[in-house]
């Protein structure tokens, strides 16, 4: 049995992590904390009646060593990096769901964050946590990036393509749509459900945060340069993402091959589901499950092939695959609690 704890746990990801592993058999929550919010996590999370008496401390490095073996990190950008140079030097493993270990170049973590990254030195060490092409290097990880919601989507969506055929692609262009909980439990305007309730629009058009890590691990799967033209939109749902993933070739390619192709690559991937042809995904299938759905389409000229990839954005694109990662790195069958 190991010992588990979530700094972060008033956040949107700290709650789902929190609901995983308290039915996960291998791991007791022994410690939950956060920057600003304290008090009973029933209190904090009504829905946690009756199944914790947990209560929150403000986060301590004292308090965190003391009580875990292993520490979620739920906290915001440019938040994580403060925190985990402390609890590696204590020799304790870290699962930050932050963007702070994702990006490997300072440079480019200071033009889409805004700020110096403080933690160069573990920025070097940390591993991107996509369990379904990093497994080997989680395993024997102590610091693991979870990555975001929309690379997540979009990496298990190209990762086929970009590993096998790289020389063929002309052009690749991600329509991605998500739940308004990936923005997180921050108060604003533009997520009030009065301006979310029968509307639909795209932001950050061009400028989202998420594509160069999506270039960046992109690139590393093909061994060449990769980028993408991104383009995010926010559906009146609370969670769940839908991208649509647009793959000019220089020459074509026949959906039969494709469809086998793909379900060669993911087939001892449990997680992963790739769709018979014909059948495309749907949001109300993966919502509140580690399951990323694929869909795959050929234009008839064999030069457009559209895939669609659909997660949710707080299990498979955030706690889900955390846990995921942690039951990689500490040994545990790796869908213990998220099947």
């Amino acid at each position: 049995m190991i010992r588990a704890g979530i700094v972060g746990i008033s956040g949107f990801s700290g709650k789902v992590l929190l609901d995983i592993l308290l039915k996960h058999t291998g791991v007791r929550v022994t410690y939950v904390a956060a920057h600003t919010t304290t008090g009973r996590v029933d209190h904090i999370w009504p829905e946690f009646k009756n199944r914790t008496d947990l209560v929150c401390e403000k986060y301590t490095l004292a308090g965190a060593v003391k009580n875990c073996d292993v520490i979620f990190l739920a906290l915001p950008h440019t938040e994580s990096m403060n925190t985990v140079d402390g609890l590696l030097a204590a020799g304790k493993k870290v699962i930050d769901l932050s963007a702070d270990y994702r990006l490997k170049k300072v440079s480019l973590y200071k033009k889409w964050y805004h700020v110096d990254h403080k933690d160069s030195q573990n920025l070097s060490k940390a591993v991107y946590g996509l369990p379904e092409l990093f497994r080997e290097k989680v395993r024997k990880a102590r610091l693991v990036a979870n990555p975001g919601c929309y690379p997540t989507a979009a990496i298990l969506g190209l990762a086929p393509m970009v590993s096998i055929y790289p020389g063929n692609i002309d052009s690749l262009t991600i329509d991605a749509k998500s739940g308004v909980s990936g923005a997180g439990r921050k108060v604003a305007e533009g997520l009030m459900h009065s301006f979310v309730n029968e509307n639909f629009k795209a932001y950050r058009v061009l400028n989202h945060q998420h594509t160069p890590e999506i270039d960046q691990y992109l690139s590393h799967l093909a061994k060449r340069n990769m980028n993408v033209t991104f383009v995010p939109h926010l559906l009146p749902i609370d969670s769940g993402i839908l991208e649509t993933i647009y793959i000019r070739l220089k020459t074509k390619i026949f959906d039969k091959k494709l469809f086998e192709f793909y379900r060669k690559f993911y087939k001892t991937e449990t997680f992963v589901r790739v769709l018979d042809l014909g059948s495309q995904p749907e949001i109300r299938n993966i919502v509140k499950t580690n399951f990323c759905d694929i869909g795959l389409a050929v234009s008839e000229d064999g030069r457009m092939v559209v895939v669609t990839s659909a997660i949710d954005n707080l299990v498979k694109g955030a706690s889900g695959q955390a846990v995921q990662n942690m039951n990689v790195m500490f040994g545990f069958k790796e869908t213990e609690g998220l099947l």
